[in-house]
């Protein structure tokens, strides 16, 4: 431990040195841009909050990326899905706002159940948002985004190892105002937000938002022409803030959303035989169409809606020694998700999933902060209490179970089923009762009670006019209690018609005539069929964990000169430990990252820019993989199992801003990281020591934008965005999760590009807005990935597929 210790202050100090020099270079760029000043005015300065404290984003020793509300409004932004290109290193997959998924540095945790946290955490006014079934909201009123790349557990807390994204929302204002915007494009799109800004005295003032946003998707029945996508959500959200005195403001905030949609689309991608015949199993890759250019079919009742409300109180207290912060937040949302798993529109295929969640959390949080000539601090205490309860189901029929069997090879009987063959049995003996077709569900319940305690410090000492040294801790303390409950099959149709069978002696019968089909061979389950889950079928289990942590930050920077800083800092990230939802017993233990990283930011009269070499160290992933339960049998009944592992990453961090006249501007933003994991081998036995994680090596964005002043008959504004995000870096076990590879033809995991580009035109008192934009115009769709769930025991595969090109017109009217 002590050799890597002093291997890590070694590249510390040549870093550091580097970056000096660097620096110093930078000085006669810094003459030169200012003798040049009057070619262009200043950049605008970027106000953060990304270390508790409100900073010049210059002068924050973080890699940070601000998204100003010119970006959002330059790609349409609607959600977070829809800024994760332009901020590299960043993933987000959206496509079900109520499952989503955060990347972040090639960091992520692999789980839809309750029983684990993200590893990025969502913040939004400073308020930790909760797990993914409660984060991916509609914007209202946002001011601007902040991506903290790296661990923030000591600034932020728990479940930041990766980083965070912090949103800040426009505060009440001491004047009337009001705004309404309507949005229409292709696909049916029709999108409507409105502000009514208030003031209520002297010292308070109200501000009110609502949205609702609607379209039809790209995607149609390829039988019944039905629309299969689309977006229908309402949102809004109401703020008043009030002064006392000279020195307490409070602001109370809520926000509320109801989310009513069709749920994820799946096309298939295997040629189906006529019915009744069956796919071969398992699926051949090598036959997979491409998903962009085949029909989607789809039986069932895909869903998605989710109703949210938040309430936040926070209230500032000036005091003579520094400022008290009280911030209490009571969030809570229920949700449900239902999906198609088999990506077919044949019933003797049919396999669907839905999520169903319910949670309330509540967030307390007391915060000091205080500064003088020699040092700036921050510190405080915070509870975090979560109650959430998640049903997951599989549905299914008979007849599909009839295919699986036959698929399997595990029945007695002459065609390879169980109810076909003894519903023919019953009907030729005169008994008019069929089994095939019934309706068969699976559902695992799951709930969870966590509390969770932290105490927090950090502290800036400015050592010197030039020199500032940064210590920062957090402890936290995480206590979950969860239980499991995996109930046997649930057929009322069958069981009744099987209760018949019984009470006729239909089976005593069989039973005479040595034909091997019995009550008890007839009753079974499909999806979850684990050891663990077998043996407490009926039963709920239960079992209550704690974990604790101390989250160091240390942090140097030092201000070359007026428009320069480097620094260095060796931070911790934390995330708490959890459960399987669908894996009864086996407890993951907490995530830990250790992350070093150097950098230097300078900032001229027109250009700035920012850089940051960082490594990091990440143990005990936690996630669950689908797999097939033996490898060697293809065909088995899949089933997410436990899965950690560790992984080390190495990667360059770089943005940009320059105003080059006054008009036009101009920035990028550009990551490169060589992400591996180490000692990790998989639930399928396979060794990926050393073996990249997936995580593309390179990533960027840029922008331009141009505006020109019409005089009398106002501005124009023109708009560019062009963002790429590498190839995935295949492993040995990327075909087993469908997520890299595959064949020539559907290239899972290529390179991705997007443009996007918008023309805005502002009447000259700014009353009038009115724009024309288009998203992803030079209409490039990828395949996201893989759903192999069917692959195995019935012989099908979906794939889900990337936005088309989306265009619209726009109108803003301001008061």
């Amino acid at each position: 431990m002590r050799v890597k210790q002093r291997s890590l202050v070694t590249g510390l100090q040549r870093a550091i040195a580097g970056l000096m020099v660097l620096g110093a270079s930078g000085v006669a760029m810094a003459q030169s841009a200012k003798e040049d000043a009057d070619a262009a005015t200043t950049l605008d300065r970027i106000t953060v909050t990304a270390q508790s404290r409100e900073q010049e984003l210059k002068d924050v020793p973080i890699a940070l990326q601000v998204l100003d509300q010119n970006l959002l409004s330059d790609v349409a932004a609607e959600n977070l899905g829809d800024i994760d290109a332009f901020v590299p290193g960043l993933v987000i997959d959206a496509v079900q706002p109520t499952q989503p998924s955060f990347r972040l540095r090639g960091v992520e945790t692999s789980d839809f159940g309750i029983g684990t946290d993200p590893a990025v955490g969502i913040f939004v006014d400073g308020v930790y948002g909760g797990r993914g079934g409660g984060v991916l909201l509609p914007f209202v009123d946002v001011e601007r985004i902040e991506v903290l790349k790296g661990p923030q557990g000591t600034l932020f807390g728990r479940n930041t190892a990766a980083g965070a994204i912090s949103l800040v929302t426009r505060r009440p204002q001491a004047e009337t105002e009001a705004r309404a915007t309507v949005r229409v494009g292709n696909y049916g799109k029709k999108y409507a937000d409105a502000m009514w800004n208030i003031p209520t005295g002297d010292h308070s003032a109200l501000r009110f938002n609502a949205l609702i946003n609607t379209s039809d998707g790209w995607f149609q029945d390829g039988a019944t022409g039905k629309d299969l996508g689309g977006e229908n959500v309402w949102a809004t959200r109401a703020a008043w803030q009030v002064t006392f005195g000279d020195n307490t403001t409070a602001y109370v905030s809520w926000d509320h959303e109801s989310l009513d949609q069709n749920g994820r689309v799946t096309t298939g991608i295997v040629e189906l035989p006529p019915y009744p015949q069956r796919p071969t199993v398992p699926a051949n890759s090598d036959d997979f169409l491409d998903p962009r250019k085949t029909p989607t079919y789809s039986d069932a009742d895909n869903a998605e809606w989710r109703t949210f409300d938040g309430v936040n109180l926070i209230v500032d207290h000036a005091l003579s020694w520094g400022n008290l912060t009280s911030t209490t937040a009571w969030r809570q949302y229920d949700s449900t998700n239902h999906t198609e798993e088999d990506a077919t529109n044949r019933f003797d295929l049919y396999v669907d999933s839905v999520n169903t969640e319910s949670n309330e959390t509540f967030y307390q949080e007391f915060k000091f902060s205080g500064s003088n000539e020699h040092i700036d601090w921050v510190g405080g205490v915070s509870y975090f209490k979560e109650d959430a309860d998640q049903t997951s189901q599989v549905n299914t029929n008979t007849e599909a179970v009839d295919n699986i069997v036959r698929n399997l090879g595990i029945a007695p009987t002459p065609d390879g089923s169980l109810f076909g063959f003894t519903s023919m049995l019953a009907q030729m003996n005169g008994i008019p009762i069929s089994l095939v077709g019934e309706r068969w569900n699976e559902r695992f319940t799951n709930t969870l009670a966590t509390t969770s305690y932290a105490a927090f410090g950090d502290v800036i000492w400015k050592a010197t006019d030039r020199l500032n040294l940064t210590f920062g801790l957090r402890y936290t303390r995480d206590e979950k209690d969860f239980t499991w409950l995996n109930t046997p099959r649930n057929a009322p149709g069958l069981e009744g018609k099987l209760d018949t069978l019984e009470a006729i002696g239909f089976f005593q019968a069989l039973e005479s005539m040595g034909i091997p089909i019995t009550r008890e061979l007839l009753t079974f389950d499909m999806a979850f069929i684990d050891p663990p889950a077998m043996v407490n079928k009926g039963q709920k289990v239960r079992d209550k964990k704690s974990w604790s942590d101390w989250s160091p930050r240390f942090v140097i920077d030092y201000h070359l000169n007026d428009d320069t800083m480097v620094f260095a800092s060796l931070a911790k990230g934390y995330k708490a430990g959890g459960f399987n939802a669908l894996q009864i017993g086996p407890a993951f233990e907490n995530e830990d990252v250790w992350n070093v990283e150097m950098g230097i930011k300078q900032a001229f009269d027109r250009f700035s820019y920012n850089a940051s070499l960082f490594h990091y160290r990440y143990d005990n992933r936690q996630a669950i993989r689908l797999i097939d339960p033996d490898p060697n049998n293809p065909v088995d009944i899949p089933r997410y199992v436990f899965d950690t592992g560790d992984l080390e990453a190495t990667g360059i961090d770089f943005d940009m801003r320059w105003k080059v006249t006054d008009g036009f501007t101009l920035d990028a933003q550009a990551e490169w990281i060589d992400s591996k994991y180490k000692n990790y081998i998989t639930p399928e036995g396979t060794d990926l020591d050393g073996a990249a994680t997936g995580e593309p090596r390179f990533s960027a964005s840029a922008g331009a934008a141009y505006q020109v002043e019409l005089g009398e008959n106002g501005r124009l504004r023109l708009s560019a965005r062009h963002a790429y995000r590498g190839r995935t870096r295949c492993n040995a076990a990327s075909d087993l999760q469908g997520d890299c590879g595959v064949n020539k033809l559907l290239d899972v995991g290529e390179a991705r590009e997007r443009t996007d580009l918008r023309i805005n035109w502002t009447s000259p008192q700014g009353y009038w807005n009115w724009a024309v934009y288009g998203n992803n115009v030079f209409d490039n769709q990828y395949v996201r990935g893989l759903n192999t769930y069917g692959r195995g025991p019935l012989g099908v595969v979906g794939a889900t597929i990337t936005e088309p090109r989306t265009y619209g017109l726009e109108m803003t009217v301001k008061f």
